[in-house]
C-alpha cells in the first residue's frame, strides 16, 4: 500500500530534495508541493495525503497554524510530520499542540525521514515517549483543561491504567509485561482509550493526560 505525501517548504530546493529522497522509497509518494502555509493547506484538503510533511517557518502561514487548520476536523485522515533547522522545545511542543504526529529535524538522514513518514503514516507518534514527556512537563500550564475532565473520567480503569503509563514512556511490549497481558489486548487499550479521548495518537493521549490532570508535572504516576 503506497503512503500519500504532500511537501510543504518556502525553498523549492529542499522541497526537491524531499521529493527525491521520498520518491526513491519502496512504498512512498510525493502527491503535492505548496511553497508556503496557506498553498499547504489548500492542496492537502485537495489531495488528502497519508502524510504532510510542514515547515514550521513559512511565509503567509506557517506550520504550526497550517497544521491547526488541517487537522481541526477531528476525522482528518492526513497525519502532520513538522519540519524544521531549529530544534527548539516551544517549536516542538506547539507542533504537538497543533495536533502533529512527528517532528523532524531538516538535517536528518534520509533514511531516517523515510523511516519517520512510516511511522507517521502507520498511526504512531515520532517522538520518543520519554522526550514527548519532558516537553510537556516543561511547557504543560498549571491550570489543566476542565473540558478533559469528562473524556479522561470516562475511561475504565484498565484504560486509565494504560494512559499513566503511556506518560512514563512504556511501549506496548513494557506494558504488556507490567499488566501481566498480551501486546495485542495492550494495543486494543490504548485503540479505545484515544477514541475515547478523541486524540489521534499516543502523543495527543499523554499530553490530554497533563492538562486533564490525571498526571501532575514531576509526578511519575
Amino acid at each position: 500500500m503506497t503512503i500519500t505525501t504532500v511537501v510543504a517548504d518556502d525553498q523549492a530546493l529542499v522541497r526537491a530534495g524531499f521529493r527525491k529522497i521520498l520518491e526513491a522509497a519502496p512504498g512512498i509518494a510525493v502527491v503535492g508541493e505548496a511553497n508556503d502555509g496557506l498553498e499547504a493547506v489548500r492542496v492537502v484538503s485537495e489531495v488528502r495525503p497519508d502524510v504532510a510533511l510542514l515547515d514550521i517557518r513559512m511565509p503567509r502561514l506557517d506550520g504550526i497554524e497550517a497544521a491547526r487548520q488541517m487537522l481541526r476536523d477531528p476525522n482528518a485522515r492526513t497525519r502532520v510530520m513538522m519540519l524544521t533547522t531549529f530544534g527548539v522545545d516551544e517549536y516542538v511542543f506547539a507542533s504537538l499542540k497543533a495536533g502533529a504526529s512527528g517532528f523532524l529535524l531538516k538535517d536528518a538522514p534520509p533514511e531516517q525521514l523515510i523511516d519517520a513518514v512510516r511511522v507517521v503514516a502507520a498511526g504512531d507518534a515520532l517522538l520518543a515517549p520519554q522526550i514527548t514527556r519532558s516537553v510537556i512537563e516543561r511547557f504543560v500550564a498549571s491550570d489543566y483543561d476542565p473540558t478533559l475532565g469528562s473524556r479522561v473520567d470516562s475511561l475504565s480503569p484498565r484504560e486509565t491504567e494504560v494512559l499513566r503509563s503511556l506518560t512514563r514512556g512504556l511501549t506496548n511490549a513494557e506494558l504488556a509485561a507490567e499488566l501481566f497481558v498480551s501486546e495485542a489486548t495492550v494495543k486494543s487499550h490504548v485503540a479505545g482509550l484515544l477514541t475515547k479521548l478523541g486524540v489521534r495518537d499516543r502523543v495527543q493521549a499523554v499530553i490530554a493526560a497533563y492538562e486533564s490532570g490525571l498526571v501532575r508535572p514531576g509526578s511519575s504516576r
